[in-house]
Order: structure tokens, then C-alpha cells, then sequence
């Protein structure tokens, strides 16, 4: 009782900080539905909401540039549909957009001015968010804005910038334009600048309410969440899409869709045999999905791509062949036999999603038929 108690005291501070926002449009309802859904996507307790709403509600607007290189504007087209209530509102209000070509007013001359004003006032202090990946090759040619290629402003931008967000395949790894044989030389932002401080946040296009949960850690705690071996926040790529999928009851139950419009697939079955990358993809699509947390492709009848791996043009393709065997998964051979009668070293694999109470289940329907 004691610590329901607390946390009712807490949510109380934090409904006290939201008079702020209410000044600007937002109830304060929905201000703490976003910072408690922050603390959630965060994986962090609820108790923490009132700390996001201090940190939102801060005077002290950090400054963002976003640059934009070899990229299809996905991520920008992203970020100017989110559709959470308020928080378009709050990202913007809370931040201070100084630089960023496909929203900005400013053209030419003046914009790059705003640019460096803020580099040159803000230094170590502004974050930046990069959007497409960084052509090499021809000595940066094959990306110029205002006179320099896009690996000279990468450096200095992303160099003295207190923490550099990718947002997207392409700035995280290179993407598209870095598969095979690459002809521009693209790479990821980090590679391009080894020395600064970089989080990725992969997929076509980046999920928006992971951006906002990265600027939102950022801002409370004042350092970027834990990252995994890719670089990518562990609380939106921790986690295997296979096993969060909404359809994998129909692959633990053997059943898969074998052509575009069959009836398995008209009934939601496994996409597996169809291509689906899931079983070796990292991202948080089933839970966190798009277009207001309505869908994701999986939901929408077409199979995982995989496109928040690293290469994952070259290595996840042709996009609707299935994945040969995946390592410590053994899913090739599971998917031809569960169903038909599984080995044990099969039952085994799965157990931990529980098959295997569906197999003793099995077993006791056969010893009673046979008493």
C-alpha cells in the first residue's frame, strides 16, 4: 500500500508540472499519458514520469540540427505524422529545430547561417539527427550542400554535436545505397565519423515514437539510453520481432501461409515460409507499430524485410525466399515438420514458448484413449 501511496504522490508532482504545456494547448491529461508511455517505452517504473515531465518542461530548449544526405526524406515524412496526441506538439516545443532543409523556411545562405550560428553558440551542446547515409566515393561528390560534400559536414556537425541521433537504415549503416556494389561509397554515420557520440535508430522508416522516447531519455537523464552491439537503444531493439509477433502462434502451431492469398494467409497464419525475416531481425514493430500504433507490415499481411539490420539488403534478400537455417534456432527444419510430429530436440528448442505444454498435452489425450 505504501508504494501505491508513493506513486500516487508522484503522479500528483508530475500533474502539477503540466501547467506549463496547458499554457500551450495540451490537457494535461495527455501530458501525463506521454510522460507515463515514455517511462514505459523506456522501460522504465512509472515513478520516473514525474522526472520526464520536469525535463520536458524545462526552459532549456536543446538545439537540434538535422541534416539530410543520401536519403528518400522517409524518416523526415515520419517524424511530421506522428500521431500520439501532443506529441508533435511537445517535441517541437520542447526542442528548438535550428536547422532542418525539408521543414525549414530558411533557404540558401540563410539557412546554412542558422546552421553554424548554432554550431558556433551551442557547441557540445546541440544534438544532431542525421537522415541518410554518407557517400565516400569521387571524394564526396555524390553529396554536396552548400559547397561541401556530405562527409565534411557530417564531421563537423556530428563531431561537435552532444550526442548524434540516425535515424533510419541508411544513416545508421549506409542501407540501400550501400548494398552491393555500393558504386557511392555510402556508409553509416559512425563509420563516417568515428569519434562522435552516436545512437542509431534503424528501419524504413525510423518509428517515430522511438525518437521521441531517445530525445526524451536524453533529456531527463542527460546521456543517451544503453545501447546494444549495433549501437541501437535496447529498449526498442532488445528484443527478437519473431517473438513478439502477433502470428506466432501459427508458426509454434505449424501453420503457414504457402501463397499470396491463400486461405492461411487470409486467416493471419506465419509468413515465415514467405519470407519473413523476422527470426533474425531486432525491433520493436509488433509492439510499437505505425500510422497511430494501428499496424506494421507483418500486421498487414506482407512479411518482415529486416531493414533494421546492418546490410541487410545484401544478407536478408530475395526478400520472399525464406532464411535458410537460422543459428541456435533450427527454424528451416521446423518449419517443414511441426505439425507432422516433432523430434524431441525440436519440442526442446521451443519449449520456452510453449510448445512443449502443448506436446504433454498431446501425450494425455493418447494415455487416455488408450486407458
Amino acid at each position: 500500500m505504501a508504494k501505491k501511496s508513493d506513486d500516487h504522490d508522484e503522479m500528483k508532482q508530475c500533474s502539477g508540472t503540466a501547467g506549463f504545456w496547458e499554457e500551450r494547448g495540451v490537457s494535461r491529461r495527455d501530458f501525463l499519458k506521454f510522460c507515463t508511455a515514455m517511462s514505459a517505452a523506456l522501460a522504465l517504473p512509472v515513478s520516473l514520469a514525474p522526472k520526464i515531465a520536469e525535463a520536458l518542461e524545462s526552459d532549456s530548449r536543446p538545439s537540434v540540427i538535422w541534416l539530410e544526405f543520401q536519403s528518400c526524406t522517409g524518416d523526415t515524412e515520419a517524424l511530421l505524422r506522428a500521431a500520439n496526441p501532443t506529441v508533435g506538439e511537445i517535441v517541437l516545443d520542447v526542442l528548438s529545430v535550428d536547422y532542418a532543409e525539408t521543414i525549414m523556411a530558411a533557404a540558401g545562405y540563410q539557412a546554412e547561417e542558422a546552421k553554424h550560428k548554432t554550431m558556433k553558440e551551442r557547441g557540445g551542446k546541440y544534438i544532431a539527427i542525421v537522415e541518410g547515409s554518407i557517400p565516400t566515393g569521387a571524394n564526396g561528390a555524390y553529396c554536396c550542400i552548400g559547397g561541401k560534400s556530405a562527409l565534411e559536414i557530417a564531421r563537423e556537425v556530428c563531431g561537435g554535436a552532444m550526442a548524434t541521433i540516425t535515424v533510419g537504415t541508411c544513416a545508421s549503416y549506409g542501407g540501400i545505397p550501400a548494398a552491393a556494389p555500393n558504386p557511392t561509397g555510402a556508409m553509416g554515420v559512425k563509420d563516417a565519423v568515428p569519434g562522435a557520440t552516436v545512437i542509431n535508430l534503424p528501419g524504413c522508416p525510423v518509428n517515430t515514437d522511438n525518437l521521441v522516447a531517445t530525445v526524451v531519455h536524453l533529456l531527463t537523464f542527460g546521456k543517451l539510453p544503453a545501447v546494444d552491439g549495433k549501437g541501437r537503444p535496447q529498449f526498442a531493439y532488445g528484443k527478437r520481432i519473431h517473438d513478439n509477433c502477433e502470428r506466432r502462434p501459427h508458426f509454434d502451431a505449424g501453420q503457414y501461409v504457402e501463397a499470396w492469398g491463400d486461405q492461411a494467409h487470409r486467416k493471419g497464419h506465419c509468413l515465415y515460409k514467405m519470407g519473413c525475416k523476422g527470426p533474425e531481425t531486432f525491433h520493436n514493430c509488433p509492439s510499437q507499430r505505425y500510422n497511430e500504433k494501428t499496424a506494421w507490415p507483418v500486421s498487414a499481411g506482407h512479411g518482415c524485410a529486416g531493414c533494421s539490420e546492418p546490410y541487410f539488403w545484401d544478407s536478408m534478400t530475395p526478400l520472399y525466399k525464406r532464411l535458410p537455417n537460422v543459428p541456435g534456432f533450427g527454424i528451416e527444419t521446423t518449419a517443414d515438420t511441426i505439425g507432422l510430429g516433432l523430434a524431441a530436440a525440436t519440442a526442446a528448442a521451443f519449449g520456452v514458448h510453449g510448445v512443449v505444454s502443448a506436446f504433454r498435452k498431446g501425450d494425455e489425450s493418447e494415455g487416455a484413449k488408450e486407458e
